[in-house]
């Protein structure tokens, strides 16, 4: 038994759209920990409670929770309440980066290039939005990931029924500029100045949509790892991904989306706090292209659990 890390629970499972992908990665997770000598624990946080969760006595857990109440700093505040060292990111860097929107705005402070944008409430009418970001162009509920609500809209008369999708999850929607060319993922490990990107790996799924079906369910996609890329381009762009990901104060691991249009530029998307661990996942296909196992990935990331909030003295 390894007993560098004590009672270790996996939170998974829990509320968000994105449960079912959620129970493959904790499930991966825990067995992979438990292969490791890890005495760890499975607990849903969608069927169990907080009361629980603290009575479990777990001395650290490893979060493979995806989307709302689990990536977006909910659980996060939680545990640190409950004083129990997590994985991942803090509850203001989940909470930024689960907002797209935020997420943009802080990046373009930083001069760092993501395609434009607008945002819609879902009352607006979208009649303008091709006119103000051309065509075709993205639109998409800014709190939600695994591309749950999200819509390439070819033509104007496709927008109503868009924002009526995206709308089903949230308040607000984001429409950006359409970025054509080739799709990429960055992995990043770490955390500050010791914040490292991991193999870029390109997605070439069918007819460019790499949806939800594509991502978990059918093998129809291919992935390329590391990328067929020029190692200057390489570089640039994992050091984009690096820089991303430390403007919004991300920790212990991640995933930067991005697109590299005709001209070689990359744009970023999104960021992940807290990325999928399937077997159809990205993070792990990185570490694999370094000679880094599952399970040696899944140590590592537990290795960096720690609360983020300094309590005071006494307590």
């Amino acid at each position: 038994m390894n007993q560098t890390f004590g009672r270790v629970g996996v939170l998974y499972g829990g509320l968000s759209a994105e449960r079912e992908v959620s129970l493959m990665s904790g499930a991966g997770v825990c067995a992979a920990l438990r292969e490791s000598g890890v005495d760890a624990h499975l607990f849903d946080t969608g069927r169990q409670s907080m009361a629980e969760l603290a009575a479990a006595g777990f001395d650290r857990v490893f979060i493979a929770l995806h989307g709302r109440f689990g990536e977006d700093g909910t659980i996060q505040g939680a545990l640190e309440l409950l004083g129990i060292p997590y994985t991942g990111s803090g509850l203001l860097a989940s909470s930024l980066a689960m907002d797209k929107i935020a997420t943009k705005r802080l990046w373009l402070q930083h001069g760092l290039p993501t395609p434009r944008f607008a945002v819609l409430d879902c009352q607006a009418d979208p009649a303008a939005l091709a006119g103000e970001l051309g065509l075709p162009l993205i639109v998409k509920p800014p709190h939600e990931g695994s591309t749950l609500g999200v819509t390439r809209v070819q033509s104007a008369d496709q927008l109503p029924e868009a924002l009526a999708l995206a709308c089903q999850h949230d308040e607000q929607v984001l429409a950006e500029q359409f970025i054509q060319g080739r799709e990429l993922t960055v992995p990043v490990l770490g955390r500050g100045d010791d914040a490292r990107a991991l193999p870029i790996i390109e997605i070439i799924a069918p007819q460019g949509n790499y949806d939800y079906e594509h991502k978990y369910v059918s093998n129809d996609t291919r992935y390329v790892c590391p990328a067929d890329l020029p190692e200057a381009l390489s570089r640039e762009i994992q050091d984009l991904s690096v820089r991303a990901y430390r403007a919004l104060g991300c920790e212990g691991w991640g995933r930067a989306d991005l697109m590299l249009d005709a001209q070689d530029r990359p744009w970023l998307l999104e960021m992940n706090t807290s990325p999928g661990m399937t077997s159809h996942s990205l993070v792990p296909m990185g570490a694999k292209a370094l000679g880094m196992s599952y399970a040696r990935l899944c140590i590592e990331i537990l290795a960096t659990a720690r609360c983020k909030v300094r309590r005071p003295a006494g307590h």
